[in-house]
């Protein structure tokens, strides 16, 4: 009982509880609960959607920075001295772009991508075969699908070749052969095509313009022209700057360099060839002098071309082939011993009033590759591969001409480097 008068004890007298409950109640209440779960949106353990969408965003993020990357390249490339010259010049220039089918038997080969430049009614497109690219020491490597070659050097990569096709009514071609086999077209229809040696950059001629662009993957980008001279000719690079001929058929180049606009007039008015450089970055060369007929060797600054130091012994031809060892001593160059065409061998160590020059071998044709500082490599007329020695030359034995196995009949190899 309670303690408290007039209040009930709540274990005797209180009300009771009923604890009866309906069957029909009862299924309301399960019902009721088991809707109200259902009802409730509980989070997916795996969300496709969501996973998705993470993904789609990922992508993007990674072809927003690809194309950073890429414009951060350009945008160097630009600050080189690869900047678009058209505004300047006064002419619309043109994006080049890699043109070609991958699968050359898919589709036939473009005749002309140079802008500008189109192929006369008629003409046909470039001759495909089976290019043969031979190294200074006799091993082949066989492109398909690619050529008449002139010459050939490798990617920034290693893994593939550029290749210059020999002139042709449709003008020239160059082609990137990767070592997948996909063969492309970066030029046709072009002018003189030269490969700057790290294969970086490339100059060409385009009707009534030069124009210079580099190479990125398997493209050409940030394109420069500049208008030029009716028979002006890109020769080779000379660090960013294009070496240009005014005139085959007279002394004189000019050094063109993108970055500071239009070509300029003649540097020099001597210089008939240039061969290379020698490691202080200066240039070695051909010049005209006063006698007739007559030409000396020299060593040439390499800003305004002016000689610096002179040679007159050998009588050379002014073909313009040649190549210069990489520690800068020797000279292979085409001359002439007595009433015989040779190759002759120049000790530029020892270039001044009595310099002499020793036979090495037949005349050469194409591009000389150095392996080393004392053997050399050739083609002939007959495309035999020449190695020089240095030392048998200078103890008076030239060197003699081998056939390239595997080379087929009235086929010409191509000499590179790097193979």
């Amino acid at each position: 009982m309670s303690g408290f008068p007039g209040q009930t004890d709540n274990l005797t007298d209180g009300p009771r509880r009923s604890y009866q409950v309906r069957p029909d109640e009862l299924e309301g209440a399960v019902r009721e609960t088991l809707s109200r779960q259902v009802a409730l949106a509980r989070p997916l353990g795996v969300d496709p959607a969501g996973q998705a969408i993470r993904r789609a965003n990922r992508i993007r993020r990674r072809r927003t920075v690809a194309g950073l990357a890429l414009a951060a390249v350009a945008t160097v490339l630009l600050s080189a001295g690869m900047a678009q010259l058209g505004a300047e010049t006064g002419r619309d220039g043109k994006p080049i772009v890699v043109i070609g089918d991958p699968d050359p038997s898919v589709g036939p080969i473009p005749t002309a991508s140079v802008p500008g430049v189109d192929p006369s009614p008629g003409t046909p497109p470039a001759r495909l075969m089976s290019e043969t690219l031979v190294s200074a020491d006799g091993r082949r490597l066989v492109l398909p699908d690619v050529g008449p070659a002139e010459r050939a050097q490798p990617l920034p990569g290693g893994d593939g070749w550029l290749v210059v096709s020999t002139p042709s009514t449709a003008g020239r071609s160059l082609w990137v052969v990767q070592d997948d086999g996909l063969v492309q077209v970066l030029l046709a229809g072009a002018g003189p095509i030269v490969l700057a040696p790290d294969s970086r950059q490339v100059a060409w001629r385009d009707g009534s313009d030069l124009l210079v662009a580099g190479l990125i993957g398997t493209q050409l980008i940030a394109a420069a022209r500049t208008p030029a001279p009716a028979d002006a000719e890109p020769v080779r690079f000379v660090g960013d700057s294009v070496l240009v001929r005014l005139d085959p058929a007279d002394a004189g180049h000019t050094l063109w360099r993108p970055a500071l606009g239009q070509l300029p007039g003649a540097v020099d008015h001597q210089s008939l060839n240039v061969y290379g450089k020698l490691p202080d970055g200066r240039l070695v060369g051909q010049i005209a002098t006063t006698g007739p007929g007559r030409t000396c060797l020299a060593v040439l600054d390499p800003t305004h071309l002016t000689p610096r130091q002179t040679g007159c012994g050998p009588d050379l031809s002014q073909d313009g082939v040649g190549g210069i060892s990489a520690d800068g001593r020797w000279l292979l160059v085409n001359g002439r011993v007595g009433k015989a065409n040779r190759a002759l061998l120049v000790d530029l160590w020892q270039l001044g009033p009595k310099t002499t020059a020793a036979s090495a071998g037949p005349p050469m044709t194409g591009p000389v590759v150095w392996s080393d500082d004392s053997h050399a490599s050739y083609l002939d007329g007959t495309g035999d591969l020449v190695r020089v020695d240095v030392g048998r030359v200078r103890a008076g034995k030239p060197a003699s001409p081998t056939p390239v196995p595997g080379v087929p009949a009235g086929d010409r190899p191509v000499l590179v480097s790097g193979l």
